[in-house]
């Protein structure tokens, strides 16, 4: 039988633009001190900023917590892709 994944809440809580709580979280596609790409249950987000760094990461939760400076959050619909984009090609559309 194939086992369906149960659906996580997906929830952003952000405290003065240093710390980011992230939860809903399916997979860390990549990160570095200015972006950090998540795919999470509404899409993926790409969060910008400077000196950004995970602090906590558990995929078995579907929670990521951040640190630095939190200059943008930004969605896409992974839902609407084209078969045969990457998700780098989704992200920059």
């Amino acid at each position: 039988m194939d086992e369906k994944k149960p659906v996580m809440a997906h929830r952003v809580l952000m405290n003065n633009r240093q710390t980011g709580n992230f939860s809903g979280v399916i997979d860390v596609l990549s990160f570095d001190v200015s972006e950090i790409l998540l795919e999470t249950e509404q899409g993926m987000l790409l969060i910008k900023g400077t000196d950004l760094h995970v602090n906590r990461l558990s995929l078995e939760k579907g929670e990521v917590d951040i640190a630095g400076r939190i200059d943008a959050l930004s969605y896409s619909d992974v839902s609407h892709a084209h078969k045969g984009e990457s998700w780098l090609s989704r992200m920059f559309r």
